[in-house]
């Protein structure tokens, strides 16, 4: 049974998700606010959280910054329906999706099983390894799937779940182009729509973090209008 971590300053969604979820299979924590979540996340992790962004004493950002300094569990973020400059930003700073206010619950249980799945496809480590499970060895790049562990130079870099696949998908065949809607088809299951602004932002976040390793990183390549390429070095 997953554990799922709910925070949000608005007790009604708290009350109606988490009775959607518990009735979904999961077990639910729920939190007010984002310090509550920090303190309760420093003793236990859940297995993925939602995020509120606008909450007092803490609000999502911050909460997901300090998460993202010890942990890559998925995070999906709430954002109000006018604002996209908090999901970008969400984004940018590491969350794995996000989902409108006002939002149907079956859309964000979905969203939340097609994490979770993908998170369980690279920690399984059972049975004969299938061709994407085993260690990926592209130039300078390595990738373990089963370990969820990727070095750049012989350095390690910390990726989230979505970061991983798209990574994984680009760099399985260099000097191809991976359009946009090939890699929503890598991170996200088929009932889940996003759109171009999300793969772009997961992108940005990947580079950024690839950059951090080696300054001189660009191994992905935008195709503008098209996709985007990995080219091996």
């Amino acid at each position: 049974m997953s554990r799922i971590a709910l925070v949000d300053d608005d007790r009604n969604i708290l009350t109606s998700v988490s009775m959607t979820l518990e009735a979904e299979g999961f077990e639910v924590e729920t939190y007010n606010d984002g310090q509550a979540a920090l303190d309760a996340f420093n003793k236990r992790l859940p297995d993925m959280a939602v995020f509120d962004i606008k909450m007092p004493r803490m609000d999502g950002m911050d909460l997901l910054q300090r998460v993202r300094q010890k942990s890559n569990m998925p995070v999906i973020f709430l954002t109000s329906k006018d604002d996209e400059i908090d999901e970008v930003l969400g984004l940018r700073m590491g969350a794995d999706d996000y989902v409108k206010k006002p939002f149907s619950q079956r859309l964000l249980v979905e969203r939340i099983r097609a994490l979770l799945r993908r998170q369980e496809v690279i920690a399984a480590d059972d049975g004969p390894a299938p061709e994407e499970s085993k260690v990926m060895v592209r130039g300078k790049l390595t990738m373990d799937p089963l370990r969820h562990a990727v070095t750049w130079k012989g350095q390690g870099v910390s990726l989230t779940v979505t970061e991983f696949l798209l990574l994984q998908a680009l760099a399985q065949r260099p000097g191809f182009v991976k359009s946009r809607d090939q890699l929503m088809d890598v991170a996200y299951d088929d009932q889940v729509y996003v759109d171009d602004r999300t793969i772009d932002s997961h992108i940005k976040r990947l580079r950024k973090k690839m950059r951090q390793a080696d300054s001189d990183f660009s191994a992905i390549e935008t195709l503008y209008g098209i996709g985007y390429r990995y080219n091996e070095e």
